[in-house]
């Protein structure tokens, strides 16, 4: 412990950041050390799961040291270890787990295994500290796109998915489209400020009546088809245009959707999570929508949003007081459910 607080040293690597951090009583995160590699990626356009696990094999035991001497921490000073077991890519996954389990094997300490996406949601009790079940969330990044009803600490309540790409996902690949480069969101984000978002109009799925899935492929397309059209007619691609008339397309239907269910299930609360969740325009929309039906709106500051070991601290500290810790046959679990 540290100052008598219940301390977890958290570990995250599900996609393409290797992260540790020291995280005291859930909600106060003493480190938050996180190994990106996305300029490796870059060059691919995307992760490459066999060279993101590599990276995270000769990263996790560095990131772990670090967020120990910047928490000013010893191992002494650890209660739990804390880790993603799912979901994400499997050898990526692999890598943080076995080495959780074996500092938890070699000091003696609880290892629990934390759920990716509850991690996300988590993120916002850091950086909000008066913030409390129950509300709605929104996880929103290049891995998933949910509706999430929290009604306590451990109970969530998936009420609507992505039956295809998730948005982030679909960022990255209009982003390669529209020859941005990689990762997409950002940079989607930030050229579309000097675009008009009316331009081109793309098509709103907002599926069948009540709803709260989402689908984005059919907008993908729509941008490729746009922009192929486009150059077989000779006419010059505004990238700012359509880049901005996408993003208005996609931000629609999950603004739409997120504040219909908060509405819908009498909850008073929004909370934003995930790497999406950093995108300028979704924030603005949320809060103009939110402040319209009185309702409250949270989302943590961007290096909260990204992957990171924090937020895997906090829900895992939360897991512990309300289940107990884990045994060491726990496995990674790629597409584990929430």
């Amino acid at each position: 412990m540290i100052d008598g607080k219940f301390t977890i040293l958290a570990i995250e690597s599900s996609c393409d950041e290797t992260a540790a951090a020291v995280v005291c009583e859930g909600r106060n995160a003493l480190s938050n050390v996180i190994s990106s590699q996305i300029d490796i990626h870059k060059a691919y356009g995307g992760v490459v799961p066999e060279i993101a696990s590599r990276h995270h094999l000769d990263n996790v035991n560095w990131v772990c040291r670090k967020a120990l001497d910047d928490a000013g921490a010893a191992m002494d000073d650890i209660d739990a270890i804390g880790v993603t077991y799912g979901p994400g890519l499997v050898g990526a996954l692999l890598i943080g787990l076995a080495t959780a389990k074996a500092y938890a094997l070699a000091t003696g300490k609880p290892l629990i295994g934390v759920h990716h996406i509850h991690g996300h949601i988590c993120a916002n009790y850091i950086e909000h500290k008066d913030l409390e079940p129950p509300f709605m969330a929104l996880v929103i990044s290049g891995g998933h796109t949910n509706i999430v009803e929290v009604t306590d600490y451990n109970e969530l309540r998936v009420l609507g998915s992505t039956r295809d790409d998730a948005a982030g996902e679909a960022y990255d690949k209009v982003a390669r489209v529209l020859g941005l480069g990689y990762p997409g969101g950002p940079l989607i984000d930030r050229i579309a400020r000097e675009g008009n978002p009316e331009a081109v109009e793309f098509k709103r799925v907002f599926l069948e009546k009540g709803s709260m899935d989402f689908s984005f492929s059919g907008i993908k397309t729509g941008v490729l088809n746009y922009v192929n059209s486009e150059k077989q007619a000779g006419r010059e691609i505004n990238t700012a245009d359509v880049a901005a008339s996408f993003q208005q397309a996609v931000l629609d239907v999950v603004v739409a959707k997120t504040v219909e269910a908060a509405l819908s299930l009498g909850k008073d609360k929004i909370v934003v999570a995930g790497g999406v969740a950093a995108n300028s325009r979704l924030r603005e929309m949320l809060k103009a929508e939110c402040d319209k039906h009185g309702l409250g709106l949270y989302h943590p500051s961007p290096v909260l949003c990204t992957d990171n070991a924090a937020m895997i601290g906090c829900a895992a500290y939360y897991k512990y007081k309300a289940q107990g810790p884990d045994d060491l046959t726990l496995d990674a679990i790629p597409n584990l459910p929430l």
